[in-house]
């Protein structure tokens, strides 16, 4: 019997589909993430593992297993294709691989083709669209050091932002810093500042934040509520160039990830935007996950050979 093995690598879960050839998936699961960009090296050797051992409950990876397919954040970063590589191999594995960008993998499930529009906002953000001519185009998705507008984790960083500010001072009336605290567990500003500088603390925790937006949104908090504008901009300016480079004016966008799924405020942000300047446009739930994505391209490089 043969398998494919489709991967969805994101900032703070990784997503895991396998499939007899040819047919649905059979089974699902998740592990621990695998991004390299702000990611603990050997937290991601053991996402591998975990990975790995859960595949062999169902196939032997080194007998059965076709095609291995890695939608992954933070490909981008040339150096880690090369370690991604290095986990699937040292968790023996041969075969034939693909490693690409999550996006790909995302629209490939989305759209259940190689084609439209997807919107990714979880912990980081980028948007990726293919036209009718196979023309691509991506924007964002350059790390949270110097990109991800209107992710989870600039979300977080700028709750924690508002946390410092409505202390000291410079802002008031927001019920943001006592949702910060409870979640940490912490009471003063010199924990939060102890937590945020922490070598230990990866970016994934500061996106965990994120959430606290869309509470303090539902109680009427004007941070907050500025804050989902702020994310929903962000986002738009993500998709205006995919849109334009690729002519896709009245393409629906798939959309995927945390933020906009969860929190219906950036969602609606967002859609106000685009339908000042682009009304054909409309936000579509994704019809298939990015892990099920990769298997769907995972399987069209099979047939291609």
């Amino acid at each position: 019997m043969a398998y494919i093995i489709g991967i969805d690598g994101g900032g703070t879960k990784t997503a895991v589909t396998i499939a007899r050839d040819g047919e649905e998936g059979l089974t699902t699961f998740t592990v621990g993430p695998i991004n390299y960009n702000g990611g603990d090296a050997e937290a991601i050797a053991a996402s591998f593992g975990e990975l790995f051992d859960r595949v062999k409950l169902v196939c032997d990876p080194a007998k059965d297993v076709t095609h291995i397919c890695i939608g992954a954040a933070g490909v981008s970063n040339p150096s880690v294709v090369g370690m991604l590589e290095k986990h699937v191999r040292d968790n023996g594995y041969a075969g034939p691989l693909t490693i690409t960008g999550d996006q790909e993998t995302a629209l490939y499930g989305a759209q259940n083709a190689m084609q439209g529009i997807i919107l990714i906002a979880g912990t980081g953000s980028i948007c990726f669209g293919v036209n009718g001519k196979g023309e691509q185009h991506r924007a964002g998705g350059f790390g949270h050091l110097i990109d991800d507008e209107g992710s989870g984790y600039q979300i977080g960083r700028d709750l924690l932002s508002i946390l410092v500010q409505a202390e000291d001072g410079r802002l008031s009336d927001t019920i943001i810093p006592a949702l910060v605290y409870e979640q940490l567990g912490l009471r003063t500003v010199k924990e939060i500042v102890g937590f945020v500088y922490d070598k230990n603390t990866t970016k994934q925790e500061i996106a965990k934040l994120a959430p606290i937006m869309t509470t303090a949104c539902e109680r009427g908090d004007a941070e907050a509520l500025e804050l989902a504008e702020k994310s929903g901009a962000g986002l738009f300016k993500l998709v205006v160039p995919v849109i334009e480079r690729l002519k896709l004016h009245d393409s629906p966008i798939a959309i995927a990830g945390s933020v906009l799924l969860k929190s219906r405020f950036v969602r609606e942000a967002l859609e106000r935007k685009l339908a000042r300047s682009y009304p054909l446009a409309r936000l579509i739930l994704p019809i298939k996950d990015a892990s099920y994505g990769a298997v769907l391209l995972g399987r069209s490089k099979l047939n291609k050979g």
